[in-house]
């Protein structure tokens, strides 16, 4: 019986261990030339209401908003910063795969990030009938912020308060009832589609992050939960380089959001990585006279000061995909 009873603790230690320690296998790398091969170019008014005028890939092209010339150098993603905007607003671009994932790990190697007063870049996921399959924003911020936010966006039903602050090395954003913890865009107590949010650490975003010579994100997403974590240029783990990434060998991650009865994982499916670079709008244009005082309004700003967006860009490693 005793004999028995050990191989039966034995076996279920064994089982925890292999779901604990996935392996992940590469399903994509996207760098170099072929990169925007893997992206569809929007070009529809912008939904957080920018200053923007999304192009399509020939346009972004021909005016080099764009350039992937060599498979040994970044991709380059900026915007329009020789003329005075006019019409809908500043030239840029927004791309979103023409794949979509219910679960995975996605690492981005990023050199450079748009950086300066009334810019709002992201780099982040969506699903389908938004909020309803969710959005995922890993690197997002506006302005002069010198540190990322990761957010969730959902239907209601998706509620982070009870998540414990130990489980990551972040804090969360705030809102006019405290802290931003559920995920609802409705969500009482929060600023309009707030979501959940947690705001990272040092050197994460903006002119610090430029600074450093960038660094890697890596966001986990399973069934159990959706974690990130950065790592800058200098301590960026060897697994990664080696394209065998372990997340569990990486430490505490600085945003972490469980899913279960809190927040059903069904909250998020069939996302769809997207980058962008828009201008004011809902966020950025909302702070803009805190964040860039004396400046005027955000959008005469940006319409006529294109010589402030000659740091306005992406320079893009590489985009590895596991599952």
């Amino acid at each position: 019986m005793a004999r028995c009873a050990f191989l039966v603790v034995l076996a279920t230690v064994l089982a925890l261990y292999v779901v604990g320690c996935h392996s992940y296998n590469l399903q994509a790398n996207w760098y170099g030339t072929g990169f925007f091969d893997n992206f569809s170019f929007f070009t529809g008014d912008d939904p957080t209401h920018g200053y923007v005028n999304y192009v399509d890939r020939n346009t972004a092209q021909s005016k080099g908003y764009i350039s992937a010339c060599c498979n040994d150098k970044p991709v380059y993603i900026g915007a329009d910063h020789n003329n005075v905007a006019g019409g809908r607003g500043r030239d840029s671009v927004r791309i979103t795969s023409n794949y979509q994932w219910n679960h995975g790990l996605f690492i981005l190697d990023l050199a450079h990030m748009p950086e300066g007063c009334g810019t709002w870049p992201a780099f982040w996921m969506v699903g389908p009938n938004w909020p309803n399959m969710g959005e995922i924003d890993i690197i997002e911020g506006v302005n002069n912020n010198q540190v990322d936010q990761t957010t969730l966006h959902t239907s209601q039903g998706c509620d982070m308060s009870s998540e414990s602050t130990n489980s990551f090395t972040g804090r969360w954003a705030s809102a006019p009832s405290g802290s931003s913890t559920n995920c609802w865009v409705n969500a009482p107590g929060q600023y309009t589609n707030a979501g959940c949010g947690i705001t990272g650490n040092g050197n994460s975003y903006g002119v610090p992050f430029n600074n450093i010579g960038g660094g890697v994100y890596a966001l986990e997403w399973t069934g159990s939960f959706i974690r990130s974590f950065f790592f800058p240029r200098s301590g960026i783990p060897q697994d990664i380089k080696d394209m065998r990434p372990n997340p569990n060998g990486w430490g505490k991650p600085y945003a972490y959001f469980q899913l279960g009865g809190n927040c059903p994982a069904s909250h998020f499916q069939q996302q769809q990585v997207v980058i962008n670079l828009t201008f004011c709008g809902d966020w950025a244009g909302g702070v803009f006279s805190q964040q860039c005082p004396g400046k005027g309004s955000c959008n005469a700003y940006v319409q006529n000061n294109p010589g402030a967006f000659g740091d306005a860009y992406w320079l893009i490693n590489s985009l590895a995909i596991y599952q």
